[in-house]
Formats: C-alpha cells, structure tokens, sequence
C-alpha cells in the first residue's frame, strides 16, 4: 500500500491554498501581520529536508526562490526570511515570509512575537487572488 500525501492538520487550519508550484502546496498563512506563504511538497511521509530526493530539493529551492522573488516585489519587502522549521509541525514545510524594517519583530525572528492577526474576508480573498495569480504565471516559467 502506497501512502498518500496529506496535509498536516494545523497546516490545514491555519493557511489557504493559494496554487500549487510543480512540486509544492503554495499556502497562505492567516497572518495579515506579514505577507507570509509555506511550501509544503505534495509528498507522503515527509519530515526533514534530507527525506526529499536531490531532484526535488533543487525543485523546492527554486520554488521558494520564486516564491520569495513575488512577495518582495509584490509587497516591496526589505527582506525575506525563509526557514524550515518543523518543531511544532513534523509534516516538512517551508516559511517564506515578506519582512519590513518597521514590522513588529524587526530585526528579528517572527515566531513568538505576538500574536497572530487573522486576515479579514475581503482583505484575505484579496490577498490569495492577487499572489494566485503571480505565482501561477511565475511557475511558467519552471
């Protein structure tokens, strides 16, 4: 029996799906404080970076390289910031987060700096066309 891929629950519960990248969910984290995605590969049993295969770790880095290119120039971010975590969520995933030298956590880490501010309906559905339709023009063109 073939395991099939599934989206961890809390992944579920805090993003929306914006597109989908050749290899990658592209999710919208439900934080209106940063223009935030996660990349979670569409692969069964994934836990750390090395559980990919070479061809895929060069597919998720050029993902998140395209990723990370649309919010900064979307939102004329000052940084972006792109991290595997996965303490809290095991399902591998990577962070890609717009920064701003006037946000919050400047210059520092995101994580436990505050509290999460979800988007409203409006703003949200806003945000998910505008970034689904870079991104799937940008995967054009890997």
């Amino acid at each position: 029996m073939i395991d099939e891929f599934t989206l961890h629950p809390q992944l579920a519960a805090d993003t929306d799906l914006v597109t989908d990248g050749p290899l990658s969910h592209i999710l919208l984290m439900n934080d209106a404080r940063y223009p935030w995605l996660i990349l979670v590969p569409k692969r069964a049993n994934l836990v750390d970076y090395d559980d990919l295969s070479a061809d895929e770790r060069k597919l998720l880095g050029d993902e998140c390289a395209i990723v990370s290119a649309t919010l900064k120039r979307r939102f004329n971010a000052d940084k972006t910031n792109v991290a595997m975590l996965g303490n809290m969520v095991p399902q591998l995933h990577c962070h890609v987060v717009a920064r701003f030298k006037n946000d919050a956590a400047w210059p520092g880490p995101i994580w436990g700096v505050g509290k999460a501010e979800p988007y409203d309906e409006e703003t949200g559905n806003e945000r998910l066309a505008i970034l689904r339709a870079d991104l799937i023009s940008a995967f054009k063109h890997l």
